[in-house]
């Protein structure tokens, strides 16, 4: 049985473009612990108010008293784009098995064919996200400055000189110096944010692993075997495991303190879909998506990073 072989073209844009770009985004395992902000038209200016002295003794005169101080860091997404060739040959055989599970019988190419090319994309996307949440670098081709890039990194101490630098143990982290390293970082975290319910370690996946296999020789294998409902933390801080992070850094910081921003709603952000069989009889479907992604950190004294 053949398949319905008409033209495929769709154009997607602004908010509807952004239901898939959001959705694609959202897939970049770091975002379940970052502060989203969705709709940065061109740059957003993230205000940090701090305070000193302000209250005082009650009197019956107006005295002024302390300080408030406000700042400023801009976060800025970057405008990024996807353009690339899609045999269909190569993709209907999973788009009619998505089809059939989910219980149609109908094999000609409709255009949910077309919302499952989008989604075919969402793991390139969410991967290239995810990496460059920390180590990215605007200077590169389709890259942003993510937090921990040796020498452009939001984090980096030669960037943000108020970040506290935690000095990592000698060599690799490994399952044998994991727990030294985490007690460093937890000791460096400032009083006044140690208690706050949003505060995470952030580490890479293989330093998280490193960690369980500490704990399963300390003798807590149930570790390895916890449901969904389990929640990792290291003396009373939440882990946030990061498959994007290199793998020997770690960093301790509110969640409400780390920023990614992008526009899933501006007609900057887009999705084009071209047939090519009716322009150069190619089998192929020229797919053009348009987004914009960026990180940023409001209060740089309140992060610390081991390195």
């Amino acid at each position: 049985m053949g398949f319905n072989t008409s033209p495929i073209t769709s154009n997607y844009s602004g908010e509807h473009a952004g239901q898939y770009i959001g959705a694609a985004l959202r897939s970049a395992k770091s975002l379940e612990n970052l502060t989203i902000l969705e709709n940065i038209k061109y740059k957003r200016n993230i205000t940090n108010v701090s305070t000193s002295s302000m209250i005082a003794d009650a009197t019956c005169d107006f005295t002024d008293a302390g300080t408030l101080t406000l700042s400023e860091k801009v976060l800025n997404p970057k405008e990024l784009q996807i353009n690339v060739d899609l045999c269909k040959k190569d993709l209907l055989s999973d788009w009619q098995a998505a089809q059939m599970a989910a219980g149609a019988h109908n094999r000609d190419m409709s255009d949910d064919f077309a919302a499952f090319v989008v989604s075919y994309l969402s793991a390139t996307i969410a991967d290239h996200v995810e990496a460059n949440i920390w180590h990215g670098n605007d200077a590169n081709a389709g890259g942003f400055t993510g937090y921990l890039h040796d020498t452009v990194g939001l984090l980096i101490g030669s960037v943000d000189a108020t970040v506290t630098q935690a000095d990592k143990a000698t060599g690799a982290f490994s399952s044998t110096n994991i727990v030294t390293n985490l007690t460093t970082l937890v000791n460096a975290i400032p009083a006044a944010v140690y208690s706050k319910e949003d505060l995470y370690i952030y580490m890479s996946t293989t330093a998280y692993r490193f960690y369980l296999e500490n704990q399963a020789n300390a003798g807590f294998q149930q570790l390895y075997n916890m449901n969904d409902a389990f929640v990792p933390m290291y003396n009373g801080v939440k882990i946030a495991v990061c498959p994007g992070m290199q793998a020997d850094r770690m960093v301790a910081a509110q969640k409400s303190n780390l920023f990614f921003g992008t526009d899933l709603v501006s007609d900057h952000t887009e999705i084009r879909m071209l047939d090519m069989s009716d322009l150069d009889g190619s089998d192929n479907i020229r797919v053009v998506a348009k987004f914009t992604a960026g990180v940023q950190v409001a209060q740089g004294a309140d992060v610390v990073l081991l390195d």
